[in-house]
């Protein structure tokens, strides 16, 4: 499977014209003729969640709105696959942060909603709520699965993922953070003997300067390809899931996996201080 990933800057106040610049990327990486590619999360707009103002809750849109309607038109266009991360509201009062599998004819397959809403530099917790599951996806013989931002900094999401069987993990990224996400990127990819697919933006959002970086990581923890952390750019790379199955054999850490031990990581807070 032949991977795209678009890392762009979101400009502010400007939904459609992201939107645009975001179909003409699309565009460009099709003469790679990719299987999947993938676009930042919230990619949009800007990354509004560094403020604290509810006007950004008019950003929200359904999955019918301007944007999907737009990357659907994109997807069916070149026929393949794309990841539209988008500020979704699921229904009037209720919103998440929502990474959208769209295929080549241009349906909505797939939906994951981040389960960790950030509440270290951003604010987004005051905007959406965090979704509940980390479902798997099919995708040709593929199982792939979304863990957004936030999520990958918690060990579980990733692995939750594995367990479920994804052999692919797509991760949207808007973050200023340049480091040390390599290193617990990575990581994420070598402990569960996936492919990882980070997709940031780049360049100054508000009173940000996203840090770009996006890589495509594989199962042994080697970061195949790395995007600039200051231009826009697009990666595109081959992926081979024997990989993934020769990783696993090499690092058999689900065979040496000890859940009976892990208690402590499913109880609350609560039972673990009392």
């Amino acid at each position: 499977m032949r991977i795209a990933l678009i890392q762009m800057n979101s400009r502010a106040a400007a939904r459609d014209q992201n939107v645009e610049r975001a179909c003409a990327f699309l565009a460009q990486a099709a003469a790679a003729q990719p299987d999947l590619v993938v676009l930042p999360e919230f990619f949009n707009v800007e990354y509004f969640p560094q403020y604290r103002d509810y006007k950004y809750m008019d950003y929200a849109e359904t999955e019918d709105g301007y944007t999907q309607t737009r990357i659907r038109e994109a997807a069916r266009r070149h026929g393949f696959h794309v990841v539209s991360t988008i500020f979704e509201m699921a229904r009037p009062g209720l919103y998440y942060d929502t990474a959208m599998l769209i295929n080549p004819e241009g349906e909505i397959t797939a939906k994951y909603r981040k389960v960790h809403p950030a509440a270290l530099l951003s604010l987004e917790k005051i905007y959406f709520r965090g979704g509940s599951s980390f479902p798997v996806f099919h995708l040709g013989e593929w199982t792939i699965g979304f863990s957004i931002c936030y999520d990958n900094l918690f060990p579980e999401s990733c692995r939750t993922l594995a367990l479920n069987g994804a052999e692919l993990i797509i991760a949207p990224y808007a973050t200023p953070v340049a480091d040390p996400w390599e290193n617990f990127l990575t990581t994420r990819a070598l402990e569960n003997g996936v492919y990882l697919a980070a997709c940031n933006h780049v360049g100054p959002e508000g009173e940000w300067v996203m840090s770009g970086k996006s890589m495509l990581i594989d199962p042994r923890g080697k970061i195949l390809c790395q995007a600039s952390p200051t231009e826009e750019q697009i990666l595109s790379l081959e992926v081979h899931r024997e990989e993934v199955i020769q990783a696993r054999r090499s690092f058999p850490l689900f065979r040496d996996r000890r859940p009976d031990a892990y208690g402590p990581i499913t109880r609350s807070t609560e039972e673990l201080h009392r």
